[in-house]
């Protein structure tokens, strides 16, 4: 590869949008033929936070969300971070990122206003202005050729590739698209049938062992009673929008081709999260989500002479997308990071990757809770400052066929996703907890993640003393600050984030390589339970555990 001339890269980015939702990722209700059209496509990725900012950082960067504490939607990247779309790649490939075009003249600016769009079917149209809010569905847009963001972005890169540079270049195509509120124009609105469109996955069987926040939300949000036909409508109006972004990524596509550039392009087609679409009986999303349907994502990579049509099951996390666009562009990665190169998968789909995926998310009681969005999503935030551990912090981790979820405020998760691909019967701590022979599980019941004798961390780059700074050592003799009363009595222990495999480590696991220290809470580290720093140059995750 390195004969050949350094690619162009299209990276086009949708907002929550669902892994199934895709024809190409399974579902026979949508066709989404220019989405198909790409080329290697990866069932198994995962994001590593289940909101917008968070996870796009941590995808930008190549860091963990808590590496450099991008845990909020507020929280965005700094100047003094690495950015793989201003650090990574623009400097290094020796020209500077280029203005984007101001969109093509309209007859009047998007409008975010319901008042001249018709309402739901007229068999619900009672409920427009209570259930249907709550369900963040707005229907039919009005075709008064007004553009939204997602249409201003798509024909800024027309224009922009009517003239593309000589030398490579980076087009960043981010949509606003699916992200509620559901609503779309003709034809796109009409095109999906609500009589054969998927219901739903149905709340858990033992809403008991479910997070607490699912039924909250149900309860605040008045959508315990919403029927099938209301939730289809939703789910209709969503592939709308999907059908839409689709024939939108071929207009790009059909510039790209059209500037004599598509055999130098690599095409990454992503997203930042997905949705609930009425599984689970929920709407939207949670900051401590970490459902297959919110954090499994939509990754396909195209173009660059890699074969077409491929289907890779290894696990993947975001955070690899850094590193493979970088090894593309031959492009030295400017800081340390915790990513792993797809460029190996691309050329031999059943190779070795990752034996896991991390997603986390979520918050401790006594951190302050910053977003106070309006209406509609003043009840999400109202839950969140009223019962602060409804958002409690939480890790997900993932295999080929289990996931376990740990979360700082309530009983752990465990998934058979091979049986249970939608998430719905927790079986942690249950009869049906799976046997011995399971290694995964196995591992998980008996809390022991640990970590492969023969995976060091890399040392390529010290780490940036601005990115992530280090734990005071723990011979620190500050006076430790009271205890919160929830964690009277429990000590944090430190467990090791290995760079290679990532493992949690619990004291079950006495003969792991980690060093520990029983310390009152939130000293000497200043940290809260989830919290990611680095120890000696090597990530640690902080946790709970009872004495």
């Amino acid at each position: 590869m390195s004969d050949q001339p350094r690619p162009n890269f299209v990276i086009f980015m949708p907002d929550q949008l669902r892994a199934d939702a895709i024809d190409a990722f399974g579902n026979p209700h949508i066709s989404t033929s220019h989405i198909d059209a790409l080329a290697a496509r990866f069932t198994n990725a995962f994001v590593q936070h289940p909101v917008c900012s968070p996870s796009r950082a941590s995808i930008l960067t190549g860091w963990y969300p808590h590496t450099a504490s991008h845990r909020t939607l507020t929280h965005l990247l700094k100047e003094n971070e690495p950015n793989l779309l201003r650090i990574g790649l623009p400097r290094d490939l020796g020209r500077p990122p280029a203005e984007t075009p101001s969109p093509p003249a309209s007859p009047s600016r998007a409008s975010t206003s319901t008042a001249s769009r018709p309402g739901p079917p007229s068999a619900t149209r009672a409920t427009t202005d209570g259930v249907w809010s709550r369900l963040f569905y707005r229907s039919r847009v009005p075709d008064d050729g007004r553009i939204d963001p997602g249409e201003a972005a798509i024909r800024s890169a027309e224009q922009w590739l009517a003239a593309p540079p000589e030398q490579p270049w980076v087009l960043f195509v981010p949509m606003v698209a699916p992200h509620c509120p559901f609503q779309v124009e003709e034809p796109w609105f009409s095109r999906f049938d609500r009589d054969t469109v998927p219901d739903p996955a149905a709340p858990a069987d033992d809403p008991a062992r479910e997070p607490r926040y699912m039924r909250a939300i149900r309860d605040r949000y008045g959508i315990e009673d919403v029927t099938p036909e209301q939730w289809r409508e939703v789910v209709a109006t969503y592939y709308g929008m999907i059908a839409r972004l689709d024939d939108q990524l071929g207009r790009v596509m059909k510039a790209v081709a059209d500037a004599g550039a598509a055999d130098d392009t690599v095409t990454l087609f992503l997203a930042d999260h997905g949705e609930y679409l009425g599984d689970h009986g929920l709407i939207e999303k949670w900051p401590s989500a970490m459902h297959d349907c919110i954090t499994r994502d939509p990754l396909i990579i195209s173009g660059g002479g890699f074969e077409g049509g491929q289907v890779c099951d290894s696990m993947v996390e975001m955070i690899d997308v850094l590193p493979t666009v970088l090894e593309l562009a031959r492009v030295e990665a400017p800081h340390r990071h915790f990513g792993r190169s797809l460029t190996p998968l691309l050329m031999d789909r059943t190779g070795p990757h990752r034996q896991y995926a991390f997603t986390g998310g979520g918050f401790t009681e006594e951190e302050p809770q910053l977003e106070q969005p309006a209406f509609p999503y003043d009840l999400k935030s109202a839950l969140q400052h009223e019962v602060p551990t409804l958002v409690g912090k939480a890790v997900a981790v993932r295999d080929q066929e289990w996931t376990y979820v740990w979360r700082l405020y309530e009983a752990p998760e465990l998934y058979d996703r091979a049986k249970d691909p939608q998430e719905r019967t927790n079986l942690a701590g249950g009869a049906s907890t799976p046997p011995s022979s399971s290694g995964c599980a196995t591992r998980c019941c008996a809390g022991s993640w640990r970590p492969p004798t023969s995976s060091r961390p890399r040392r390529t780059r010290a780490f940036p003393r601005w990115s992530c700074p280090r734990p005071e050592p723990a011979r620190d003799s500050r006076p430790s600050p009271p205890a919160p009363p929830h964690l009277q009595g429990a000590f944090h222990e430190c467990a090791v984030h290995w760079l290679e495999e990532p493992r949690l480590v619990t004291p079950a696991s006495r003969k792991a390589p980690v060093r520990r220290w029983k310390l009152k809470p939130r000293h000497p580290f200043r940290a809260c339970p989830g919290d990611v720093g680095v120890w000696r140059q090597m990530p640690v995750l902080v946790v709970i555990q009872a004495r």
